[in-house]
């Protein structure tokens, strides 16, 4: 019954619009909630499940946490720039070595690259940004300290907002773009040329091909995912940890609550969803209409 009420006549009310009735317009028949539908097609999570998607955020909070870990070794002089390009680059080949391991059968015939551009595609990055570090390092200059601190840590977080956590491969452009920016500010405010180049070296290897190669473990080895994972996060804690024993404490506590704090509330609220669903939903078009695109 409408909020109008049904008028007397006999005529038997239809959900059609091409034809005069006599009802209001606002009226519906006592058949209007039989075709309630509550949750239809919702999700259910399991708890541990949630969590161990949730390590992906971990580890890339972890990541950040151990790059700004490196720089502060860099900027105190106790890490030199060769030790850490060699680092860097025999992790980055190292990393390679287990990708292509990791690559199926499927997956090697749909991607055309060879093993020779991904060398000179290497050396091309390598031998640009050795020549600009000059330029890198006095890019800011002319801009505070304070100021240079500010847009990083504000680029950090966008990176960490706008990462595509659930496909990682290759990272999204605004992620990398924010990492790589806040790489350049902070690699300007070490001692030399050669810290630059070191600095932005590692950056590509913790912002650009670790995600992709994280993402490959996790689709082909995914047992081993979660202890990448939790790895990564004790090396994140620990490493900040011998530099601020206050970050490693906040570090800890963001890492609990994103990845076992917030999904036992997703869990938790799951069961208190309640989505409707009926006649009053807009329609779906199910036909395939593409053949009247040609």
């Amino acid at each position: 019954m409408g909020p109008d009420g049904a008028p007397s006549q006999s005529v038997p009310w239809r959900k059609v619009l091409w034809e005069w009735q006599p009802f209001p317009d606002n009226y519906v028949d006592q058949r209007f909630l039989e075709e309630l539908r509550r949750n239809e097609g919702i999700r259910q999570y399991r708890y541990w499940a949630v969590v161990k998607e949730a390590g992906f955020v971990g580890q890339q909070l972890s990541c950040v946490a151990i790059f700004i870990t490196l720089w502060l070794y860099m900027e105190q002089g106790l890490l030199a720039p060769e030790t850490l390009f060699w680092t860097s680059l025999t992790c980055a080949l190292l990393g390679y070595g287990l990708y292509q391991a990791l690559t199926s059968q499927t997956e090697s015939c749909s991607d055309h690259r060879t093993h020779l551009a991904d060398s000179q595609s290497a050396a091309l990055f390598l031998s640009f940004t050795f020549g600009f570090s000059p330029v890198l390092k006095t890019l800011t200059e002319s801009v505070s300290t304070d100021t240079v601190y500010a847009m990083s840590a504000l680029m950090l977080l966008a990176h960490l907002v706008s990462f595509p956590y659930a496909h990682p491969s290759p990272p999204g452009s605004l992620s990398l773009n924010a990492a790589l920016f806040a790489s350049v500010c902070l690699a300007s405010r070490l001692p030399g040329a050669l810290h630059t180049f070191a600095m932005l070296t590692c950056a590509l290897l913790v912002f650009a091909l670790w995600p992709c190669l994280l993402q490959r473990i996790r689709a082909n080895a995914p047992g081993q995912f979660t202890g990448v994972c939790v790895g990564v996060c004790v090396g994140g804690v620990g490493g900040l940890g011998s530099q601020s024993l206050g970050g490693a404490v906040l570090l800890s506590l963001a890492l609990v609550s994103v990845t076992l704090i917030c999904p036992l509330l997703l869990v938790r609220l799951q069961r208190h969803k309640d989505n409707i669903h009926g006649p009053w939903d807009e329609a779906e078009i199910r036909e395939d209409l593409s053949r009247f695109l040609h």
